[in-house]
């Protein structure tokens, strides 16, 4: 068997040497493409020499490998050659091996040439984008050199588009102690509990889960944080996962001073089924669902917590803080429901990954998007850095290596706008989130004061005369590591790693084994996990250790090194406190170290270290000061560093004393200081606007009076009622007329205008009714026609309202129900331009304030306005393809008409060409995608409804959406969320959907589950459908 495979593989190894030398040679343009991306790849492989009935049949193959001439050319070898039939079988089947294998590889390189030039013209754009930015931001006019100049000396901060930063960061300190702030962080995926973490059960369930849950305890130990919660997924399912993972809430830590609400918590939301653990790339489509509990839940908790500390005023949080890319979604949108600021931390990044898969060339871009999702998951962490005040990363490297990959940050473009900010003056409409390096947080109240070096009693124990007797009294791992060396005095050079090569060990053994010096003077220990048979682990791993005993025997290093096969996870310390009481070093010498935790563990024990200079050590170093950066691949380097620490018993000493004292800085009470004092940095970038949960209904007190029981709710907290019972009714009602009449005193009004204060439900309207020349179609006035005829019961109760959401400016909106004879005023609402304007009827269609101010985070204002024309032109387009619509324009939203038939960029394209610039916003193309909508980041239909929700106390689950089976480019979103949904058939026949996303995006389905139970379809026609009935089935009447 193994000659018939060394036979077959010859002819692999030969198609894959001669299909490249006849595609040079048949194409010149292709030879060069193919040449550099193969030498990019590492294709090419050595020339070998094959028999010439090989070579003509190889060749033959790589030519023409058509089905019917691959017969023709088996024919024409075989007449060549004088072989039996078994051999000629043989032969046939290895022909149509090698045709099939052949197929694949061209598919293959013609697809990974793809990918490389998609990525080439992606990096030509960014640098497009950066150098566009960069030119507008190049010069300070004489003016703004002026204004800079006054504002550095003036006392109070100019406001301007984008809000500024002060120059000086104000520690966290003791100052900050009555603040009784509430923290939000949030980790959707894997299993988050408190106690008996099961770390490692799947990939989801690892570090991040241990880092989130630390990090909610320290935060809520730290003086003047009230409340930490912690936001996760909620699991009911007995048969996959243990029952805690189903408890909507777990506290992590008891509050301080013995309040109901203080401390730290686990709340748990749904997110999907709750009875399937899925993993996090299933969870996509779930995560509206999720932002909509978590909304209700922040909104509930922020009422009871101003009852408690605020004086009865909402205490919104300080900050909401979205770990992974799921979770940095869920953090983006919350932060524009609620306006207040966001931090990310990305722990692991998306496009990384997906360049690393793709020069591996062992996936397509489209297996690798299908089974990774990898491309929601890029714009989920896109999305989260539009919207961060502050990135948290670990190390200088992730910052310039990981997150310098995304379209939405610059290292150059950030520094230059925070130039800008602390000069005050304008930044154009860009906006950067600010990247700060906090390394995690450790807890360190395992290291005792016994590790130290002032006596050596119980290593001289282990290795004196009198081991035996005394050697019961130490850790086993002590005597486990000591059996190899010959002279167990001498230091301990110590590396603590995985099996891989990346880690780097052979450089290691190699500075080792060839420093005479070195030797002499130190013993090296190698803990390079557990192993039972080496033959039996993976294949990196074998290969390594294998190396590894090569390279011990042949620079004879037995009795010099140890390299145990088995040690447990509370081992790790007592190795650390061994290598200290030998004096001894410890040593990464990865090739790159994201970040390095083990040498910050080696620190705490009075390790000094030698690392590698790539990566995380760089920042760890810089910190401690306590050991040398070395290059990972210079092997003299490595040996200098070493014997450098171990001769020098003066560095050495010098070395210890600095990581103890300045290993503090990596605690969890360092890194909650650290962490607070950069928020509290990044605040003052924020609007001071915060949104206001509407307090009672102002309406005619004779008309309140006589629904007391319908507005009741308006005035009673959760904290009013009784525990066991209902509060008096006599008392409640006269608690309620005071109420109304402080109010009415208050505003010196006797007729105070109506206020939807007492709406239950609400019903939406959001379809999206076109024709295909963007005009408003018939079906619009029939919608809103059936709608409130069949809820007029609830508008005149008082228990319903219904709201417009639409693409229209509020003028065309005005002329359109004018023209369909319907009363404007029958809203409670109506919102206009894609989101961006609010506007209440019974206010004479006032605009609410408020809203703007809400939206208003990082808009670009009047600078993006003439850059959008240009950038949605594709780059042979006409001039008039997209020009601006003056009509439909005001503050908070730029619209252009779009010509017919014009080949313009879609959404994803252009936002992305925008985001490479600096510029945040929203894109909506409406009006059958004959106009295009340019608003703040944070405004959309969906975030206005949550504002209404919140602002009117309605929670979303009691709000029903009509909507079209197509609509706008935010379409999607509206059907998301744990609102009703109801989708009519045929309402609207012309969408904007073709203009959302490009062919290399991600699909709907990752975006909402279209089968959730709360998306209820018609099954008649809008004609047809009896909208009384639907309603009365979802009990809004």
């Amino acid at each position: 068997m193994a000659a018939v495979n060394e036979w077959l593989n010859g002819y692999l190894e030969a198609i894959l040497d001669v299909g490249s030398s006849v595609r040079k040679k048949n194409d010149g343009k292709l030879k060069n493409n193919i040449a550099k991306f193969e030498e990019q790849q590492k294709y090419e492989k050595e020339e070998k020499l094959f028999n010439p009935t090989t070579k003509y049949f190889v060749q033959e193959v790589v030519n023409s490998f058509d089905e019917h001439d691959l017969y023709r050319t088996w024919v024409k070898v075989t007449a060549t050659r004088n072989s039996s039939r078994d051999r000629s079988n043989r032969l046939e089947n290895m022909c149509w091996r090698i045709w099939h294998l052949t197929r694949k590889k061209k598919q293959l390189l013609q697809i990974a040439w793809d990918d490389a030039q998609r990525l080439a013209r992606r990096r030509l754009d960014r640098e497009q984008g950066r150098n566009d930015a960069a030119n507008d931001l190049s010069e300070l006019s004489e003016g703004e050199k002026e204004k800079g100049d006054a504002n550095a000396n003036a006392s109070e901060s100019v406001k301007d588009n984008m809000s500024r930063i002060s120059s000086e960061m104000q520690l966290w300190s003791e100052d900050h102690n009555s603040r009784n702030l509430y923290i939000v962080l949030i980790s959707i995926h894997g299993l988050v509990r408190g106690e008996n973490m099961e770390l490692g059960r799947d990939s989801d369930t690892g570090g991040q889960v241990k880092y989130v849950v630390e990090l909610a305890r320290a935060l809520a130990n730290t003086k003047g944080i009230y409340r930490v919660d912690l936001l996760t997924r909620q699991i009911a399912s007995p048969g996959e996962v243990d029952s805690s993972y189903g408890e909507p809430i777990e506290m992590l830590s008891c509050p301080s001073d013995g309040s109901d609400c203080g401390g730290a918590y686990i709340i748990r939301l749904p997110c999907g089924p709750r009875d399937k653990y899925i993993p996090k790339e299933s969870l996509w489509p779930h995560l509206p669902e999720f932002v909509d509990g978590a909304l209700s839940h922040i909104v509930n908790m922020a009422r009871v917590l101003g009852e408690q500390v605020n004086g009865g005023k909402p205490t919104w949080p300080y900050v909401i803080h979205g770990h992974y890319a799921d979770a940095g979604e869920v953090a983006a949108q919350l932060s524009g429901a609620l306006n207040v600021p966001m931090v990310l931390t990305g722990h692991s990044l998306g496009r990384n990954k997906f360049e690393q898969l793709l020069k591996q060339g062992r996936l397509s871009r489209e297996a690798i998007n299908a089974t990774y999702k990898i491309m929601r998951r890029i714009e989920a962490e896109e999305l989260g850095v539009d919207a961060a005040e502050m990135v948290v990363t670990s190390t200088r490297q992730e910052i310039e290596e990981q997150w310098g990959l995304y379209d939405g940050f610059d290292l150059k473009l950030e520094r230059k706008l925070r130039v800008r900010q602390r000069r005050r003056v304008s930044c154009l409409g860009r906006h950067m989130p600010r990247m700060v390096v906090i390394p995690p947080g450790m807890d360190f109240s395992y290291v005792t004061t016994q590790d130290s070096v002032e006596g050596e009693g119980d290593l001289n124990s282990l290795i004196g005369s009198d081991r035996a007797q005394s050697k019961r009294n130490l850790p086993p791992i002590w005597s486990e590591i000591m059996r190899f060396f010959t002279n167990p005095h001498k230091p301990t050079i110590l590396a603590l790693s995985r099996p891989d090569p990346k880690k780097n060990v052979m450089t290691l053994l190699k500075a080792f084994g060839e420093c005479q010096a070195l030797r002499k003077l130190a013993n090296l220990t190698l803990i390079l996990g557990n192993r039972d048979d080496i033959e039996e682990m993976s294949n990196s791993s074998s290969t390594v250790l294998t190396m590894v005993l090569k390279l011990i025997d042949k620079y004879d290093l037995y009795g010099q090194v140890a390299y145990p096969k088995h040690h447990k996870q509370s081992d790790v310390p007592e190795i650390y406190r061994l290598a200290a009481k030998t004096k001894g070093v410890f040593i990464n010498p990865a090739l790159v170290e994201p970040f390095g935790l083990t040498l910050i563990e080696a620190a705490a024990y009075g390790l000094p270290v030698v690392a590698t200079k790539n990566g995380g050590p760089v920042d760890i170093l810089k910190a401690l000061n306590n050991g040398l950066l070395i290059d990972p691949h210079d092997q003299k380097a490595i040996e200098d560093a070493l014997l450098k620490l171990v001769a020098d018993k003066n560095l050495w000493q010098e070395c210890r004393k600095n990581g103890l004292k300045n290993i503090h800085r990596f605690s969890w009470p360092e890194h909650c200081r650290n962490y607070l004092s950069h928020v509290e940095h990044g605040k003052n970038r924020r609007s001071t606007s915060r949104l206001e949960i509407t307090p009672t209904a102002e309406e005619p007190v004779s008309d309140s009076l006589k629904d007391v029981e319908d507005i009741s709710f308006r005035f009673s907290t959760e904290g009013d009622s009784k525990l066991n019972g209902e509060m008096d009714p006599a008392a409640r009602q006269k608690q309620i007329i005071e109420a109304i009449m402080c109010r009415v005193s208050s505003t010196g009004n006797s007729n105070v205008s109506y206020f939807p204060g007492r709406r239950q439900k609400l019903v939406v309207i959001a379809a999206d009714c076109y024709d295909d020349d963007g005009n408003i179609a018939e079906a619009f006035q029939d919608i809103i026609t059936n709608v409130m005829k069949a809820v007029r019961l609830g508008i005149r109760s008082g228990s319903v309202g219904v709201v417009l959401l639409t693409g229209l400016s509020l003028q065309e909106t005005i002329e359109a129900l004018n023209r369909f004879q319907v009363n404007i005023e029958e809203f409670d609402a109506v919102v206009c331009n894609s989101g961006s304007e609010m506007y209440y009827p019974w206010k004479d269609l006032m605009a609410d304030a408020d809203y703007e101010a809400h939206v208003e985070y990082a808009w670009p204002g009047e600078n993006i306005r003439s850059t959008i024309p240009r950038l949605a032109r594709i780059d042979d387009g006409e001039e008039n393809d997209i020009v601006e619509y003056a009509s439909g324009c005001s503050s908070r939203c730029f619209s252009y008409s779009v010509k017919p038939g014009a080949m313009i960029r879609k959404i994803d394209e252009l936002r992305q060409r925008l985001r490479m610039r600096g510029l945040r916003c929203n894109l909506v193309y409406t009006h059958a995608g004959l106009r295009l909508n340019v608003i703040p980041l944070f405004s959309s239909r969906k975030q206005a409804l949550r504002y209404l929700s919140v602002k009117w106390g309605i929670d979303l689950s009691k709000v029903v959406v009509f909507v079209g089976e197509k609509g706008d480019t935010d379409y999607e979103e509206l059907m998301a969320g744990i609102q009703k949904t109801l989708v009519l058939k045929g309402l609207v026949e012309y969408g904007s959907e073709r203009l959302l996303h490009s062919e290399d995006s991600y699909k709907r389905e990752d975006v909402f589950s279209q089968d959730s139970p709360n998306i209820i379809y018609a099954e008649k026609s809008y004609e047809d459908s009896d909208i009384s009935e639907i309603l009365e089935n979802l009990k809004v009447s």
